[in-house]
């Protein structure tokens, strides 16, 4: 009778239930075969095996052993089942006595001379394995802290095969190591900061209002004039993650592998900055086994996309789906994976090839800019709530008055107004900010006086806006009377939002001989 044991995989960003079952055959050729549709790594395991067996003092079985990971159709990677698979094996061939094993699952890679390394994507697999009833879970001692935080299932590391059988045989728990190393942390406040930004306090304020409802902002400025160095600074004013949201992004990169073992919940959010070189499959994710991209790595937090207008217009519109639904689907040969995009897009361009427009130094004619600002399509522009000119500052000129508040003083009005938020969507799982209001919330909460609709009607009908456009503006002026901390929208909220489209602005002041 075959012995089985039970381990886990990842699929997306969930985790299923992998059985485990080893058995030997007599009479035949001495040989490891491991069947299941396992890749490269999988079928690599039985070299692994039979080195880490003769090593610790065991015996390499003398009749054909088989292996098989089970459910067979399901495709299997990696090389967390090879602490599974040794263990069914010397069950199996009675060189160790294992005690309730079927209360047990186990992860890890096993290296040549019997240790434990650590493996991806434990968070997933560990949250499934308490959905399905395990007890608990043995894996190497460096994943240990990233798997205990999820509660309510026994989680027990190891460094060595040895101690693992000496567990099993006795039942008796190794104190437990403390060497959590948080992941994320902004080393120091004083490091990077919105008080070191002098002269764009009106850029300032759009972007308060971006991080106080979640929505995505373009700044439009020359070279030199800070936008990347303001946009680094972005993170520090977000509101601190809930617990959820940190073990959906600690689970994120924990599968794609950006986090080293041994390290704690991601605490901060996500700041990913791909450059524009970047291929699609890198920044909406894909390769063969569908992995996460940069819009999932930047899940919780932000995209910042500098040189917006050198990326490739293929790349820019496979944003539309991520922008608008929050998710991503990735279709591959091997399978298709789903994973969540809730990101705020921060994204920065020059406003013109040479980069200088509308100074004296510029030399490009209008239908230049236009062709150049062209390179973004209309409906990756559309999904951009805020557009903001940003000041070419002269720094002689600067003085005392110049100074910005703080990050601590902006992140302050940033949590009174998703507080707000909270309180408002409390009853709704997939809303959180405004920027993710449904059109049945907008006609409930942006409700605009007689004044107010006048004023939004002509400036959006000049300025041919559709119905997404309007949308996001109504939106924008839930946020901006949030930050206030008034029940209703003004005029002067209005007023506030209309202004923060100034690539509108600028395009329409522009005049371009069409042909004949």
């Amino acid at each position: 009778m075959a012995t089985v044991v039970k381990s886990f995989a990842v699929e997306g960003i969930n985790g299923f239930f992998v059985e485990i079952e080893a058995t030997t055959i007599r009479g035949q050729q001495q040989a490891i075969s491991i069947i299941g549709l396992g890749d490269q790594a999988v079928k690599e395991s039985g070299e692994r095996i039979q080195a880490a067996l003769e090593h610790c003092g065991y015996d390499i079985p003398k009749d054909k052993v088989v292996i098989s990971l089970a459910p067979g159709d399901k495709r299997k990677r990696g090389s967390h089942y090879d602490l599974g698979m040794i263990i069914g094996l010397l069950q199996q061939t009675d060189q160790i006595a294992a005690k309730n094993l079927e209360d047990v699952a186990f992860i890890g890679e096993i290296s040549l001379n019997g240790k434990l390394r650590p493996c991806n994507g434990i968070l997933p697999m560990v949250t499934e394995a308490k959905r399905v009833g395990v007890k608990t879970i043995v894996l190497p001692e460096a994943n240990c802290s990233e798997a205990s935080k999820i509660s309510g299932i026994d989680v027990i590391g190891f460094e060595k095969l040895k101690d693992v059988v000496k567990y099993l045989e006795s039942g008796v728990v190794p104190e437990r190591k403390d060497d959590n190393v948080e992941v994320g942390e902004i080393k120091s406040t004083s490091d990077i900061d919105f008080a070191d930004v002098r002269g764009q306090n009106e850029l300032i304020e759009a972007i308060v209002l971006a991080a106080a409802g979640g929505h995505n902002i373009l700044m439009v400025g020359t070279p030199g004039c800070g936008k990347t160095m303001i946009a680094s600074r972005i993170p520090t004013i977000l509101p601190t993650m809930t617990e959820q949201e940190s073990l959906e992004v600690t689970k994120l990169h924990s599968i794609a592998g950006t986090i080293e073992a041994g390290h704690d919940l991601i605490k901060k959010r996500p700041f990913r900055s791909p450059h524009h070189n970047v291929s699609l499959n890198a920044l909406i994710g894909g390769g063969t086994y569908a992995q996460p991209g940069e819009v999932s790595l930047a899940h919780n937090g932000v995209l910042f996309l500098d040189e917006l207008a050198e990326f490739t217009r293929g790349t820019l519109d496979a944003l539309r789906q991520p922008l608008e639904d929050k998710k991503v689907t990735i279709s591959r040969v091997n399978g298709t994976n789903s994973y969540p995009a809730n990101f705020m897009l921060v994204s920065a361009m020059n406003p013109c090839p040479c980069g200088y427009y509308p100074t004296s130094k510029c030399r490009c004619s209008d239908y230049e800019v236009l062709h150049y600002r062209g390179k973004i399509s209309g409906p990756i522009l559309e999904r951009i709530d805020i557009q903001k000119d940003v000041k070419n500052i002269n720094y002689f000129e600067l003085g005392d008055e110049d100074v910005a508040p703080s990050s601590a003083e902006l992140r302050l009005m940033v949590e009174k107004a998703r507080a707000i938020q909270n309180e408002r969507y409390k009853d709704d799982d997939k809303v959180s900010c405004n920027a993710q209001m449904t059109t049945g919330q907008i006609k409930q909460y942006c409700i605009l006086d007689a004044e107010s609709k006048t004023l939004m009607k002509k400036v959006c009908e000049d300025r041919g806006y559709s119905a997404r456009v309007i949308h996001k503006l109504l939106r924008m002026a839930r946020t901006a009377a949030d930050l206030d901390g008034m029940e209703n929208i003004t005029i002067n909220h209005v007023r506030k939002v209309l202004n923060c489209r100034d690539l509108d602005k600028s395009n329409g002041k522009m005049y371009v001989v069409g042909k004949m």
